[in-house]
């Protein structure tokens, strides 16, 4: 059986690791395989020659594949993004755990005065976010270095809107090692205590990000968590 992940660059792949310690621990006749696609178009050379049971989708993939799916699952279908491609005998079908795995790793962290969340990043994975922090009872605005409708861009967060958006999550690759000293350009002398940064990065562990943050007084969480429990549920879906 195989199983693996598919992006462009997996070079720090945490999906590879905690599956193939998960095989070991249990015994299981198993492996996980990263896939680096230059192009969504060689998505269909993952399958040849190999007993593929289920796939991982990461950055920039999570919409570009939909096309080769047969079927989405309701909150897949809702969000736009899928991260989780199980296989099936009528076909390939589309899940989204990422909004799992966020939405359980930062609910014991908001507080009453958490209300209004800023979503850097317009990708797949800020798709998720922002559903997860709508059903949350969340109020989201996505903030992007381009400017489009609904989108704020990040010379536009001002005093007043740093202080009414009390949550910030970074959703874009910025800090992700070995581009360690890069950050989204928010005005980090606007944080405080009051704010809750969390950073879908996980390696390395604090980012720029959170530690600017951290530096200003705000609580901060990186993505390891959330990716634990996106991998665990993709687990369940692969088997069930």
């Amino acid at each position: 059986m195989t199983y693996g992940l598919i992006g462009k660059t997996l070079g720090h792949s945490f999906s590879r690791q905690f599956f193939t310690d998960k095989f070991q621990r249990e015994g299981l006749d198993a492996e996980y395989l990263n896939f680096e696609l230059p192009q969504i178009d060689l998505f269909p050379s993952v399958f040849e020659g190999r007993d593929v049971r289920g796939l991982n989708v990461t950055i920039p993939y999570k919409q570009a594949v939909i096309p080769f799916l047969k079927e989405l699952s309701d909150e897949a279908r809702a969000i736009g993004a899928v991260n989780v491609v199980k296989v099936t005998a009528d076909g390939l079908v589309g899940y989204n755990t990422d909004v799992v795995g966020f939405t359980q790793s930062i609910r014991p962290l908001l507080r009453p005065h958490h209300t209004k969340a800023l979503v850097l990043g317009t990708g797949g994975a800020s798709r998720a976010v922002c559903y997860g922090l709508n059903r949350l009872g969340l109020d989201t605005q996505l903030v992007s270095r381009t400017k489009s409708s609904g989108t704020l861009t990040y010379d536009q967060l001002s005093p007043e809107v740093m202080a009414a958006y009390t949550v910030i999550v970074n959703t874009t690759p910025l800090g992700t090692s070995p581009a360690v000293d890069t950050c989204a350009p928010i005005p980090y002398d606007c944080l405080s205590e009051r704010h809750l940064l969390f950073d879908l990065v996980y390696n390395p562990d604090e980012t720029k990000f959170l530690r600017l943050g951290r530096e200003h007084g705000a609580q901060t969480r990186n993505g390891l968590e959330m990716l634990h429990l996106q991998a665990v549920a993709a687990w369940q879906i692969w088997n069930d």
